[in-house]
């Protein structure tokens, strides 16, 4: 709350995972290293329980699992192994170069280019799914060993899929990056390795499911069904990506409802001395067209009735931040400190003349 005013909610005690999402540094000030990197490795393991990897389990078997087809355990595994190295090396990559560039992960997502590759690469294994055509990846692993093109197709493969599962799952991989970046900025070189740990819990069933898979019996007729319905996930997420390029290649023309597009400078100052001669504080709202998150909160946290009493005590102002890597929206997110999309600022009257 600010200047008296209603808060927007009363505070809850709360534990575990969603004390670590509500705020990763103080949850390691108050319970220290051992139980975040947990944490962070459990958050990793259920990165696999995404729309965005679970259905291309089929896909990954084929990868890690075409060594185990000679009945090798050891093969399977160290492939496997491979993989999952992939998803670590993806995510303590992004962690350094997010520490380094002061850049933000929501960004990646925000560009059309990149949701269009990603949509078209959906349709293809959607429609591998479906024997329109095959994805064999057996030639790649025969002839050259664990350590030839089978195990570089692994270790590439491992890291688009976690990279395509952090789009998923965007808020537990920006509060990691948020973590590190802030622990690192207070000098815990350390904290650039929680990244990594995110990646790592993602790794780690898949050398033991490369290793089984050399005892699993051949598939048959239910598996043609099982193939068909993570064909259909494959393709509802190609779509899903295919719609963000389209908003993207054809942004609003103007903000919608009463917001105001980020970096707008004279917008943003007219409303905010709006604000001030009201004597209420500003709730900010940063959001996106693209953002599946901002979309939730709108759909639910904010049409709840106790929030929408609460939001009458608060000038409330939606900034939309379609390209937030980009000038002049670019510059104003950096001076206010948001590193994600949705991001909610609470602006005290007083002092809101003075924002820029």
């Amino acid at each position: 709350a600010a200047d008296g005013q209603t808060p927007l909610h009363r505070e809850r005690p709360v534990s575990g995972f969603a004390a670590f999402t509500r705020d990763p540094a103080q949850f390691l000030r108050a319970r220290g290293w051992w139980l975040t990197a947990l944490l962070i490795v459990l958050g990793g393991l259920l990165l696999n329980l995404t729309p965005c990897v679970l259905p291309m389990i089929p896909i990954n078997l084929a990868i890690i699992g075409a060594g185990a087809q000679n009945g090798s355990r050891g093969r399977g595994f160290l492939l496997g192994g491979i993989y999952g190295l992939g998803m670590a090396l993806a995510y303590g990559v992004l962690g350094l170069t997010v520490v380094a560039t002061g850049g933000f992960f929501g960004a990646l997502q925000s560009s059309p280019v990149f949701n269009l590759a990603i949509g078209a690469i959906f349709v293809g294994l959607a429609l591998a799914l479906f024997d329109v055509f095959p994805i064999d990846f057996t030639r790649f692993q025969g002839g050259h060993g664990p350590a030839g093109r089978g195990a570089w197709l692994a270790l590439s493969m491992g890291a688009m899929a976690a990279l395509l599962a952090g789009a998923c799952v965007a808020p537990v991989v920006i509060a990691v990056l948020l973590l590190a970046g802030r622990l690192h900025g207070e000098g815990v070189p350390g904290a650039l390795l929680l990244p990594f740990l995110l990646g790592v819990g993602m790794a780690l069933p898949w050398p033991f499911a490369g290793g089984g898979l050399a005892f699993l019996p051949k598939p048959g007729g239910w598996m043609k069904i099982v193939k068909n319905a993570f064909g259909l996930g494959v393709l509802l997420m190609a779509l899903y990506y295919g719609r963000l390029a389209w908003q993207g290649f054809h942004p609003a023309a103007a903000p919608a409802g009463d917001g105001i597009a980020a970096g707008d400078r004279a917008a943003w100052n007219a409303r905010l001395a709006e604000a001030r001669a009201t004597g209420k504080p500003v709730l900010v709202d940063f959001w996106a067209t693209w953002c599946k998150n901002c979309h939730a909160m709108s759909r639910t946290t904010l049409r709840d009735p106790a929030v929408v009493e609460a939001l009458k005590g608060f000038v409330f102002l939606p900034v939309q931040a379609e390209r937030p890597a980009e000038e002049p929206a670019r510059s104003h997110l950096q001076a206010l400190g948001v590193s994600g999309l949705p991001t909610y600022l609470i602006l005290e009257a007083a002092a809101a003349g003075d924002r820029r």
